[in-house]
């Protein structure tokens, strides 16, 4: 699923400050690159959080329903609504394929002697581990 949001920038000294109203997600960057990109990142988080909780996706607002959000949610020390309007797209389905693809560091502990042996012969110990947790969830599932 793909979906397009709108998100305002705002430069406040050295960062560059971004609101995406439909997703209530406040983030930041170095420059405005990095603004955009970091408000990708944190819409396409925020988008697989609410399909594993089961959770729609909000719909996304017009300029005008954007600029009126950002009005609202102004206060005294930020206003996004004299800020920079873009429109960021997202891939919700290769986001998570990316995201929960990504390795992980796990921690074993395994006899000494075992340790020994699997080193002579030059046991991968990160593809034995996944080899062996794949056929578990493969029976599991059988």
């Amino acid at each position: 699923m793909k979906g397009v949001y709108p998100v305002f920038v705002k430069k406040a000294n050295e960062d560059y400050l971004v609101f995406v109203p439909d997703m209530e997600i406040y983030t930041e960057g170095k420059d405005f690159y990095d603004a955009i990109e970091m408000a990708r990142d944190a819409i396409g988080l925020k988008g697989i959080n609410l399909e594993d909780d089961e959770v729609e996706l909000p719909q996304a607002s017009t300029q005008e329903e954007a600029m009126r959000k950002a009005e609202e949610d102004a206060d005294e020390d930020m206003d996004f609504s004299d800020g920079v309007l873009t429109f960021v797209d997202v891939d919700f389905s290769a986001y998570k394929n990316k995201v929960r693809n990504k390795a992980v560091k796990k921690n074993c502990t395994i006899p000494y002697w075992m340790s020994v042996q699997a080193d002579r012969m030059g046991v991968n110990y990160s593809r034995l581990l996944q080899d062996a947790i794949l056929g578990v969830i493969e029976n599991a599932k059988a």
